[in-house]
């Protein structure tokens, strides 16, 4: 019997912890109008976490170009396009970054953590100074 827990402990054990952190894919949703816009990949690279959008939900805009970025960004694709950038673990929140919104051609201080309720929802949140908005974006399954 003590085996056949141990089994499956170590096999759902993987399955558990993918599940409790924010790296992967997820599906921004418009705190607007609710409408899914777009798929982030959330990832790490040299001890930071970066996003980066690698597919957008309406056709008619994969081809979008973000018009409204500044220097070696603009004009350049919207799909690909790393909005997320230099987060730093601080408790159960990754902070200390910043996010870009190329719809508005904005840059803000970023917040992100999962939600507590629900691993599966990605709390987004970007702010200048006390005045901020929230996104709660949907984990992807692979």
């Amino acid at each position: 019997m003590h085996r056949c827990v141990v089994f499956i402990a170590l096999f759902f054990f993987p399955f558990i912890g993918n599940a409790q952190d924010i790296f992967g894919k997820w599906k921004t949703i418009d705190a607007v109008s609710g409408e899914a816009k777009s798929i982030v990949e959330i990832y790490e690279r040299d001890g930071k976490v970066f996003g980066k959008i690698i597919d957008i939900i309406n056709p008619l805009d994969k081809d979008a170009l973000c018009t409204k970025c500044e220097g070696e960004d603009y004009n350049q694709p919207v799909l690909g396009f790393e909005l997320i950038k230099n987060l730093t673990k601080d408790g159960s929140y990754y902070k200390n970054g910043s996010i870009f919104d190329p719809e508005q051609g904005k840059k803000y201080k970023c917040r992100i953590a999962l939600d507590t309720d629900n691993p599966n929802v990605l709390q987004v949140r970007g702010y200048i100074s006390f005045l901020y908005a929230t996104q709660y974006w949907l984990r992807v399954e692979s």
